[in-house]
């Protein structure tokens, strides 16, 4: 199985921390160099703690340890132009890119979360996916491959009608919905042009975005201040296989698989990295 990204460029958002620096790392180890995006500040409404700019340095620091070229751009996706600037950055430095990994997002948790949580998470999730792919999608040739970040939430009808999960978790399985909805359409469209589009549906990542209160809240509601050991096990419910949380190169793995010509003829799939925690699922709105 060939997962060689020699001579690759990939463009990866959310790249400061968490699964997109896992990413960014996975796919410079097989040769890619990487142009790396993140806002770096912390918006608002998000209950867990986002990147900050000494985080996507570090990022940086991790992929030229690896002998790959890194270009980093601080950007909100939320903001399409910011987005095109750095995609055109990126093809200017390199020369090309190659492989799109839409993977900001933020998830606000909680009954207090303020309603426009809801607004902000489908303006990060989905809108930023969006105008990631658009971005970057005129630099793109035969053979490309975008790689979009869902959530086992967009597969699930738990989480829009929850009032203890808040506005932030509606917003989180809306926007993630969306992402399955429009990776499927634009495979479609895509296809003639030899350009793949897929989407990863991770489990509970061990990530800032699960190890913080407000999500320790969700999963132990019966502790006023539950700790991380009080919510690793109530993790592993949500899982069939016997993993409390997955790791972050875990996910990393199958993104490499799809960026890779080892998936070349993979399109418009959904590729569940979720310890079979939607085997048992039958509300899944996911596309044929």
């Amino acid at each position: 199985m060939d997962t060689s990204l020699e001579g690759r460029v990939a463009f990866i958002t959310g790249a400061g921390q968490g699964q997109g620096r896992s990413h960014a790392i996975r796919l410079a180890e097989a040769g890619a160099d990487i142009i790396a995006i993140d806002i770096c500040e912390q918006i608002k409404t998000a209950t867990h703690t986002m990147a900050g700019p000494d985080d996507l340095a570090e990022t940086a620091r991790l992929v030229t340890d690896l002998g790959r070229r890194v270009l980093t751009r601080v950007v909100d996706v939320r903001d399409r132009s910011s987005v095109i600037e750095a995609a055109e950055a990126g093809a200017a430095e390199f020369g090309r890119i190659d492989i799109v990994v839409a993977n900001a997002g933020i998830c606000p948790l909680g009954p207090d979360v303020a309603t426009p949580a809801f607004l902000d998470t489908i303006s990060v999730d989905l809108v930023g996916v969006v105008n990631t792919v658009d971005a970057v999608f005129p630099h793109l040739r035969s053979g490309a491959s975008i790689v979009c970040t869902g959530s086992m939430a967009a597969l699930l009808a738990s989480l829009t009608d929850n009032p203890a999960a808040g506005p932030g978790a509606a917003g989180y399985a809306n926007a993630k919905r969306g992402v399955t909805r429009f990776v499927h359409d634009a495979a479609l469209q895509f296809a003639p042009l030899g350009i793949r589009v897929n989407a990863v549906h991770p489990g509970n990542i061990d990530t800032a975005m699960l190890q913080n209160e407000a999500m320790y809240k969700i999963f132990r509601p019966d502790l006023p201040n539950p700790t991380r050991e009080d919510a690793e096990p109530a993790f592993g419910v949500s899982h069939r296989l016997p993993v409390n949380t997955i790791a972050p190169r875990d996910v990393s793995e199958a993104v490499l698989f799809l960026a890779s010509d080892a998936s070349r003829y993979i399109t418009g799939q959904q590729l569940k990295v979720d310890a079979g925690a939607l085997l048992a699922d039958t509300t899944s709105g996911a596309p044929a």
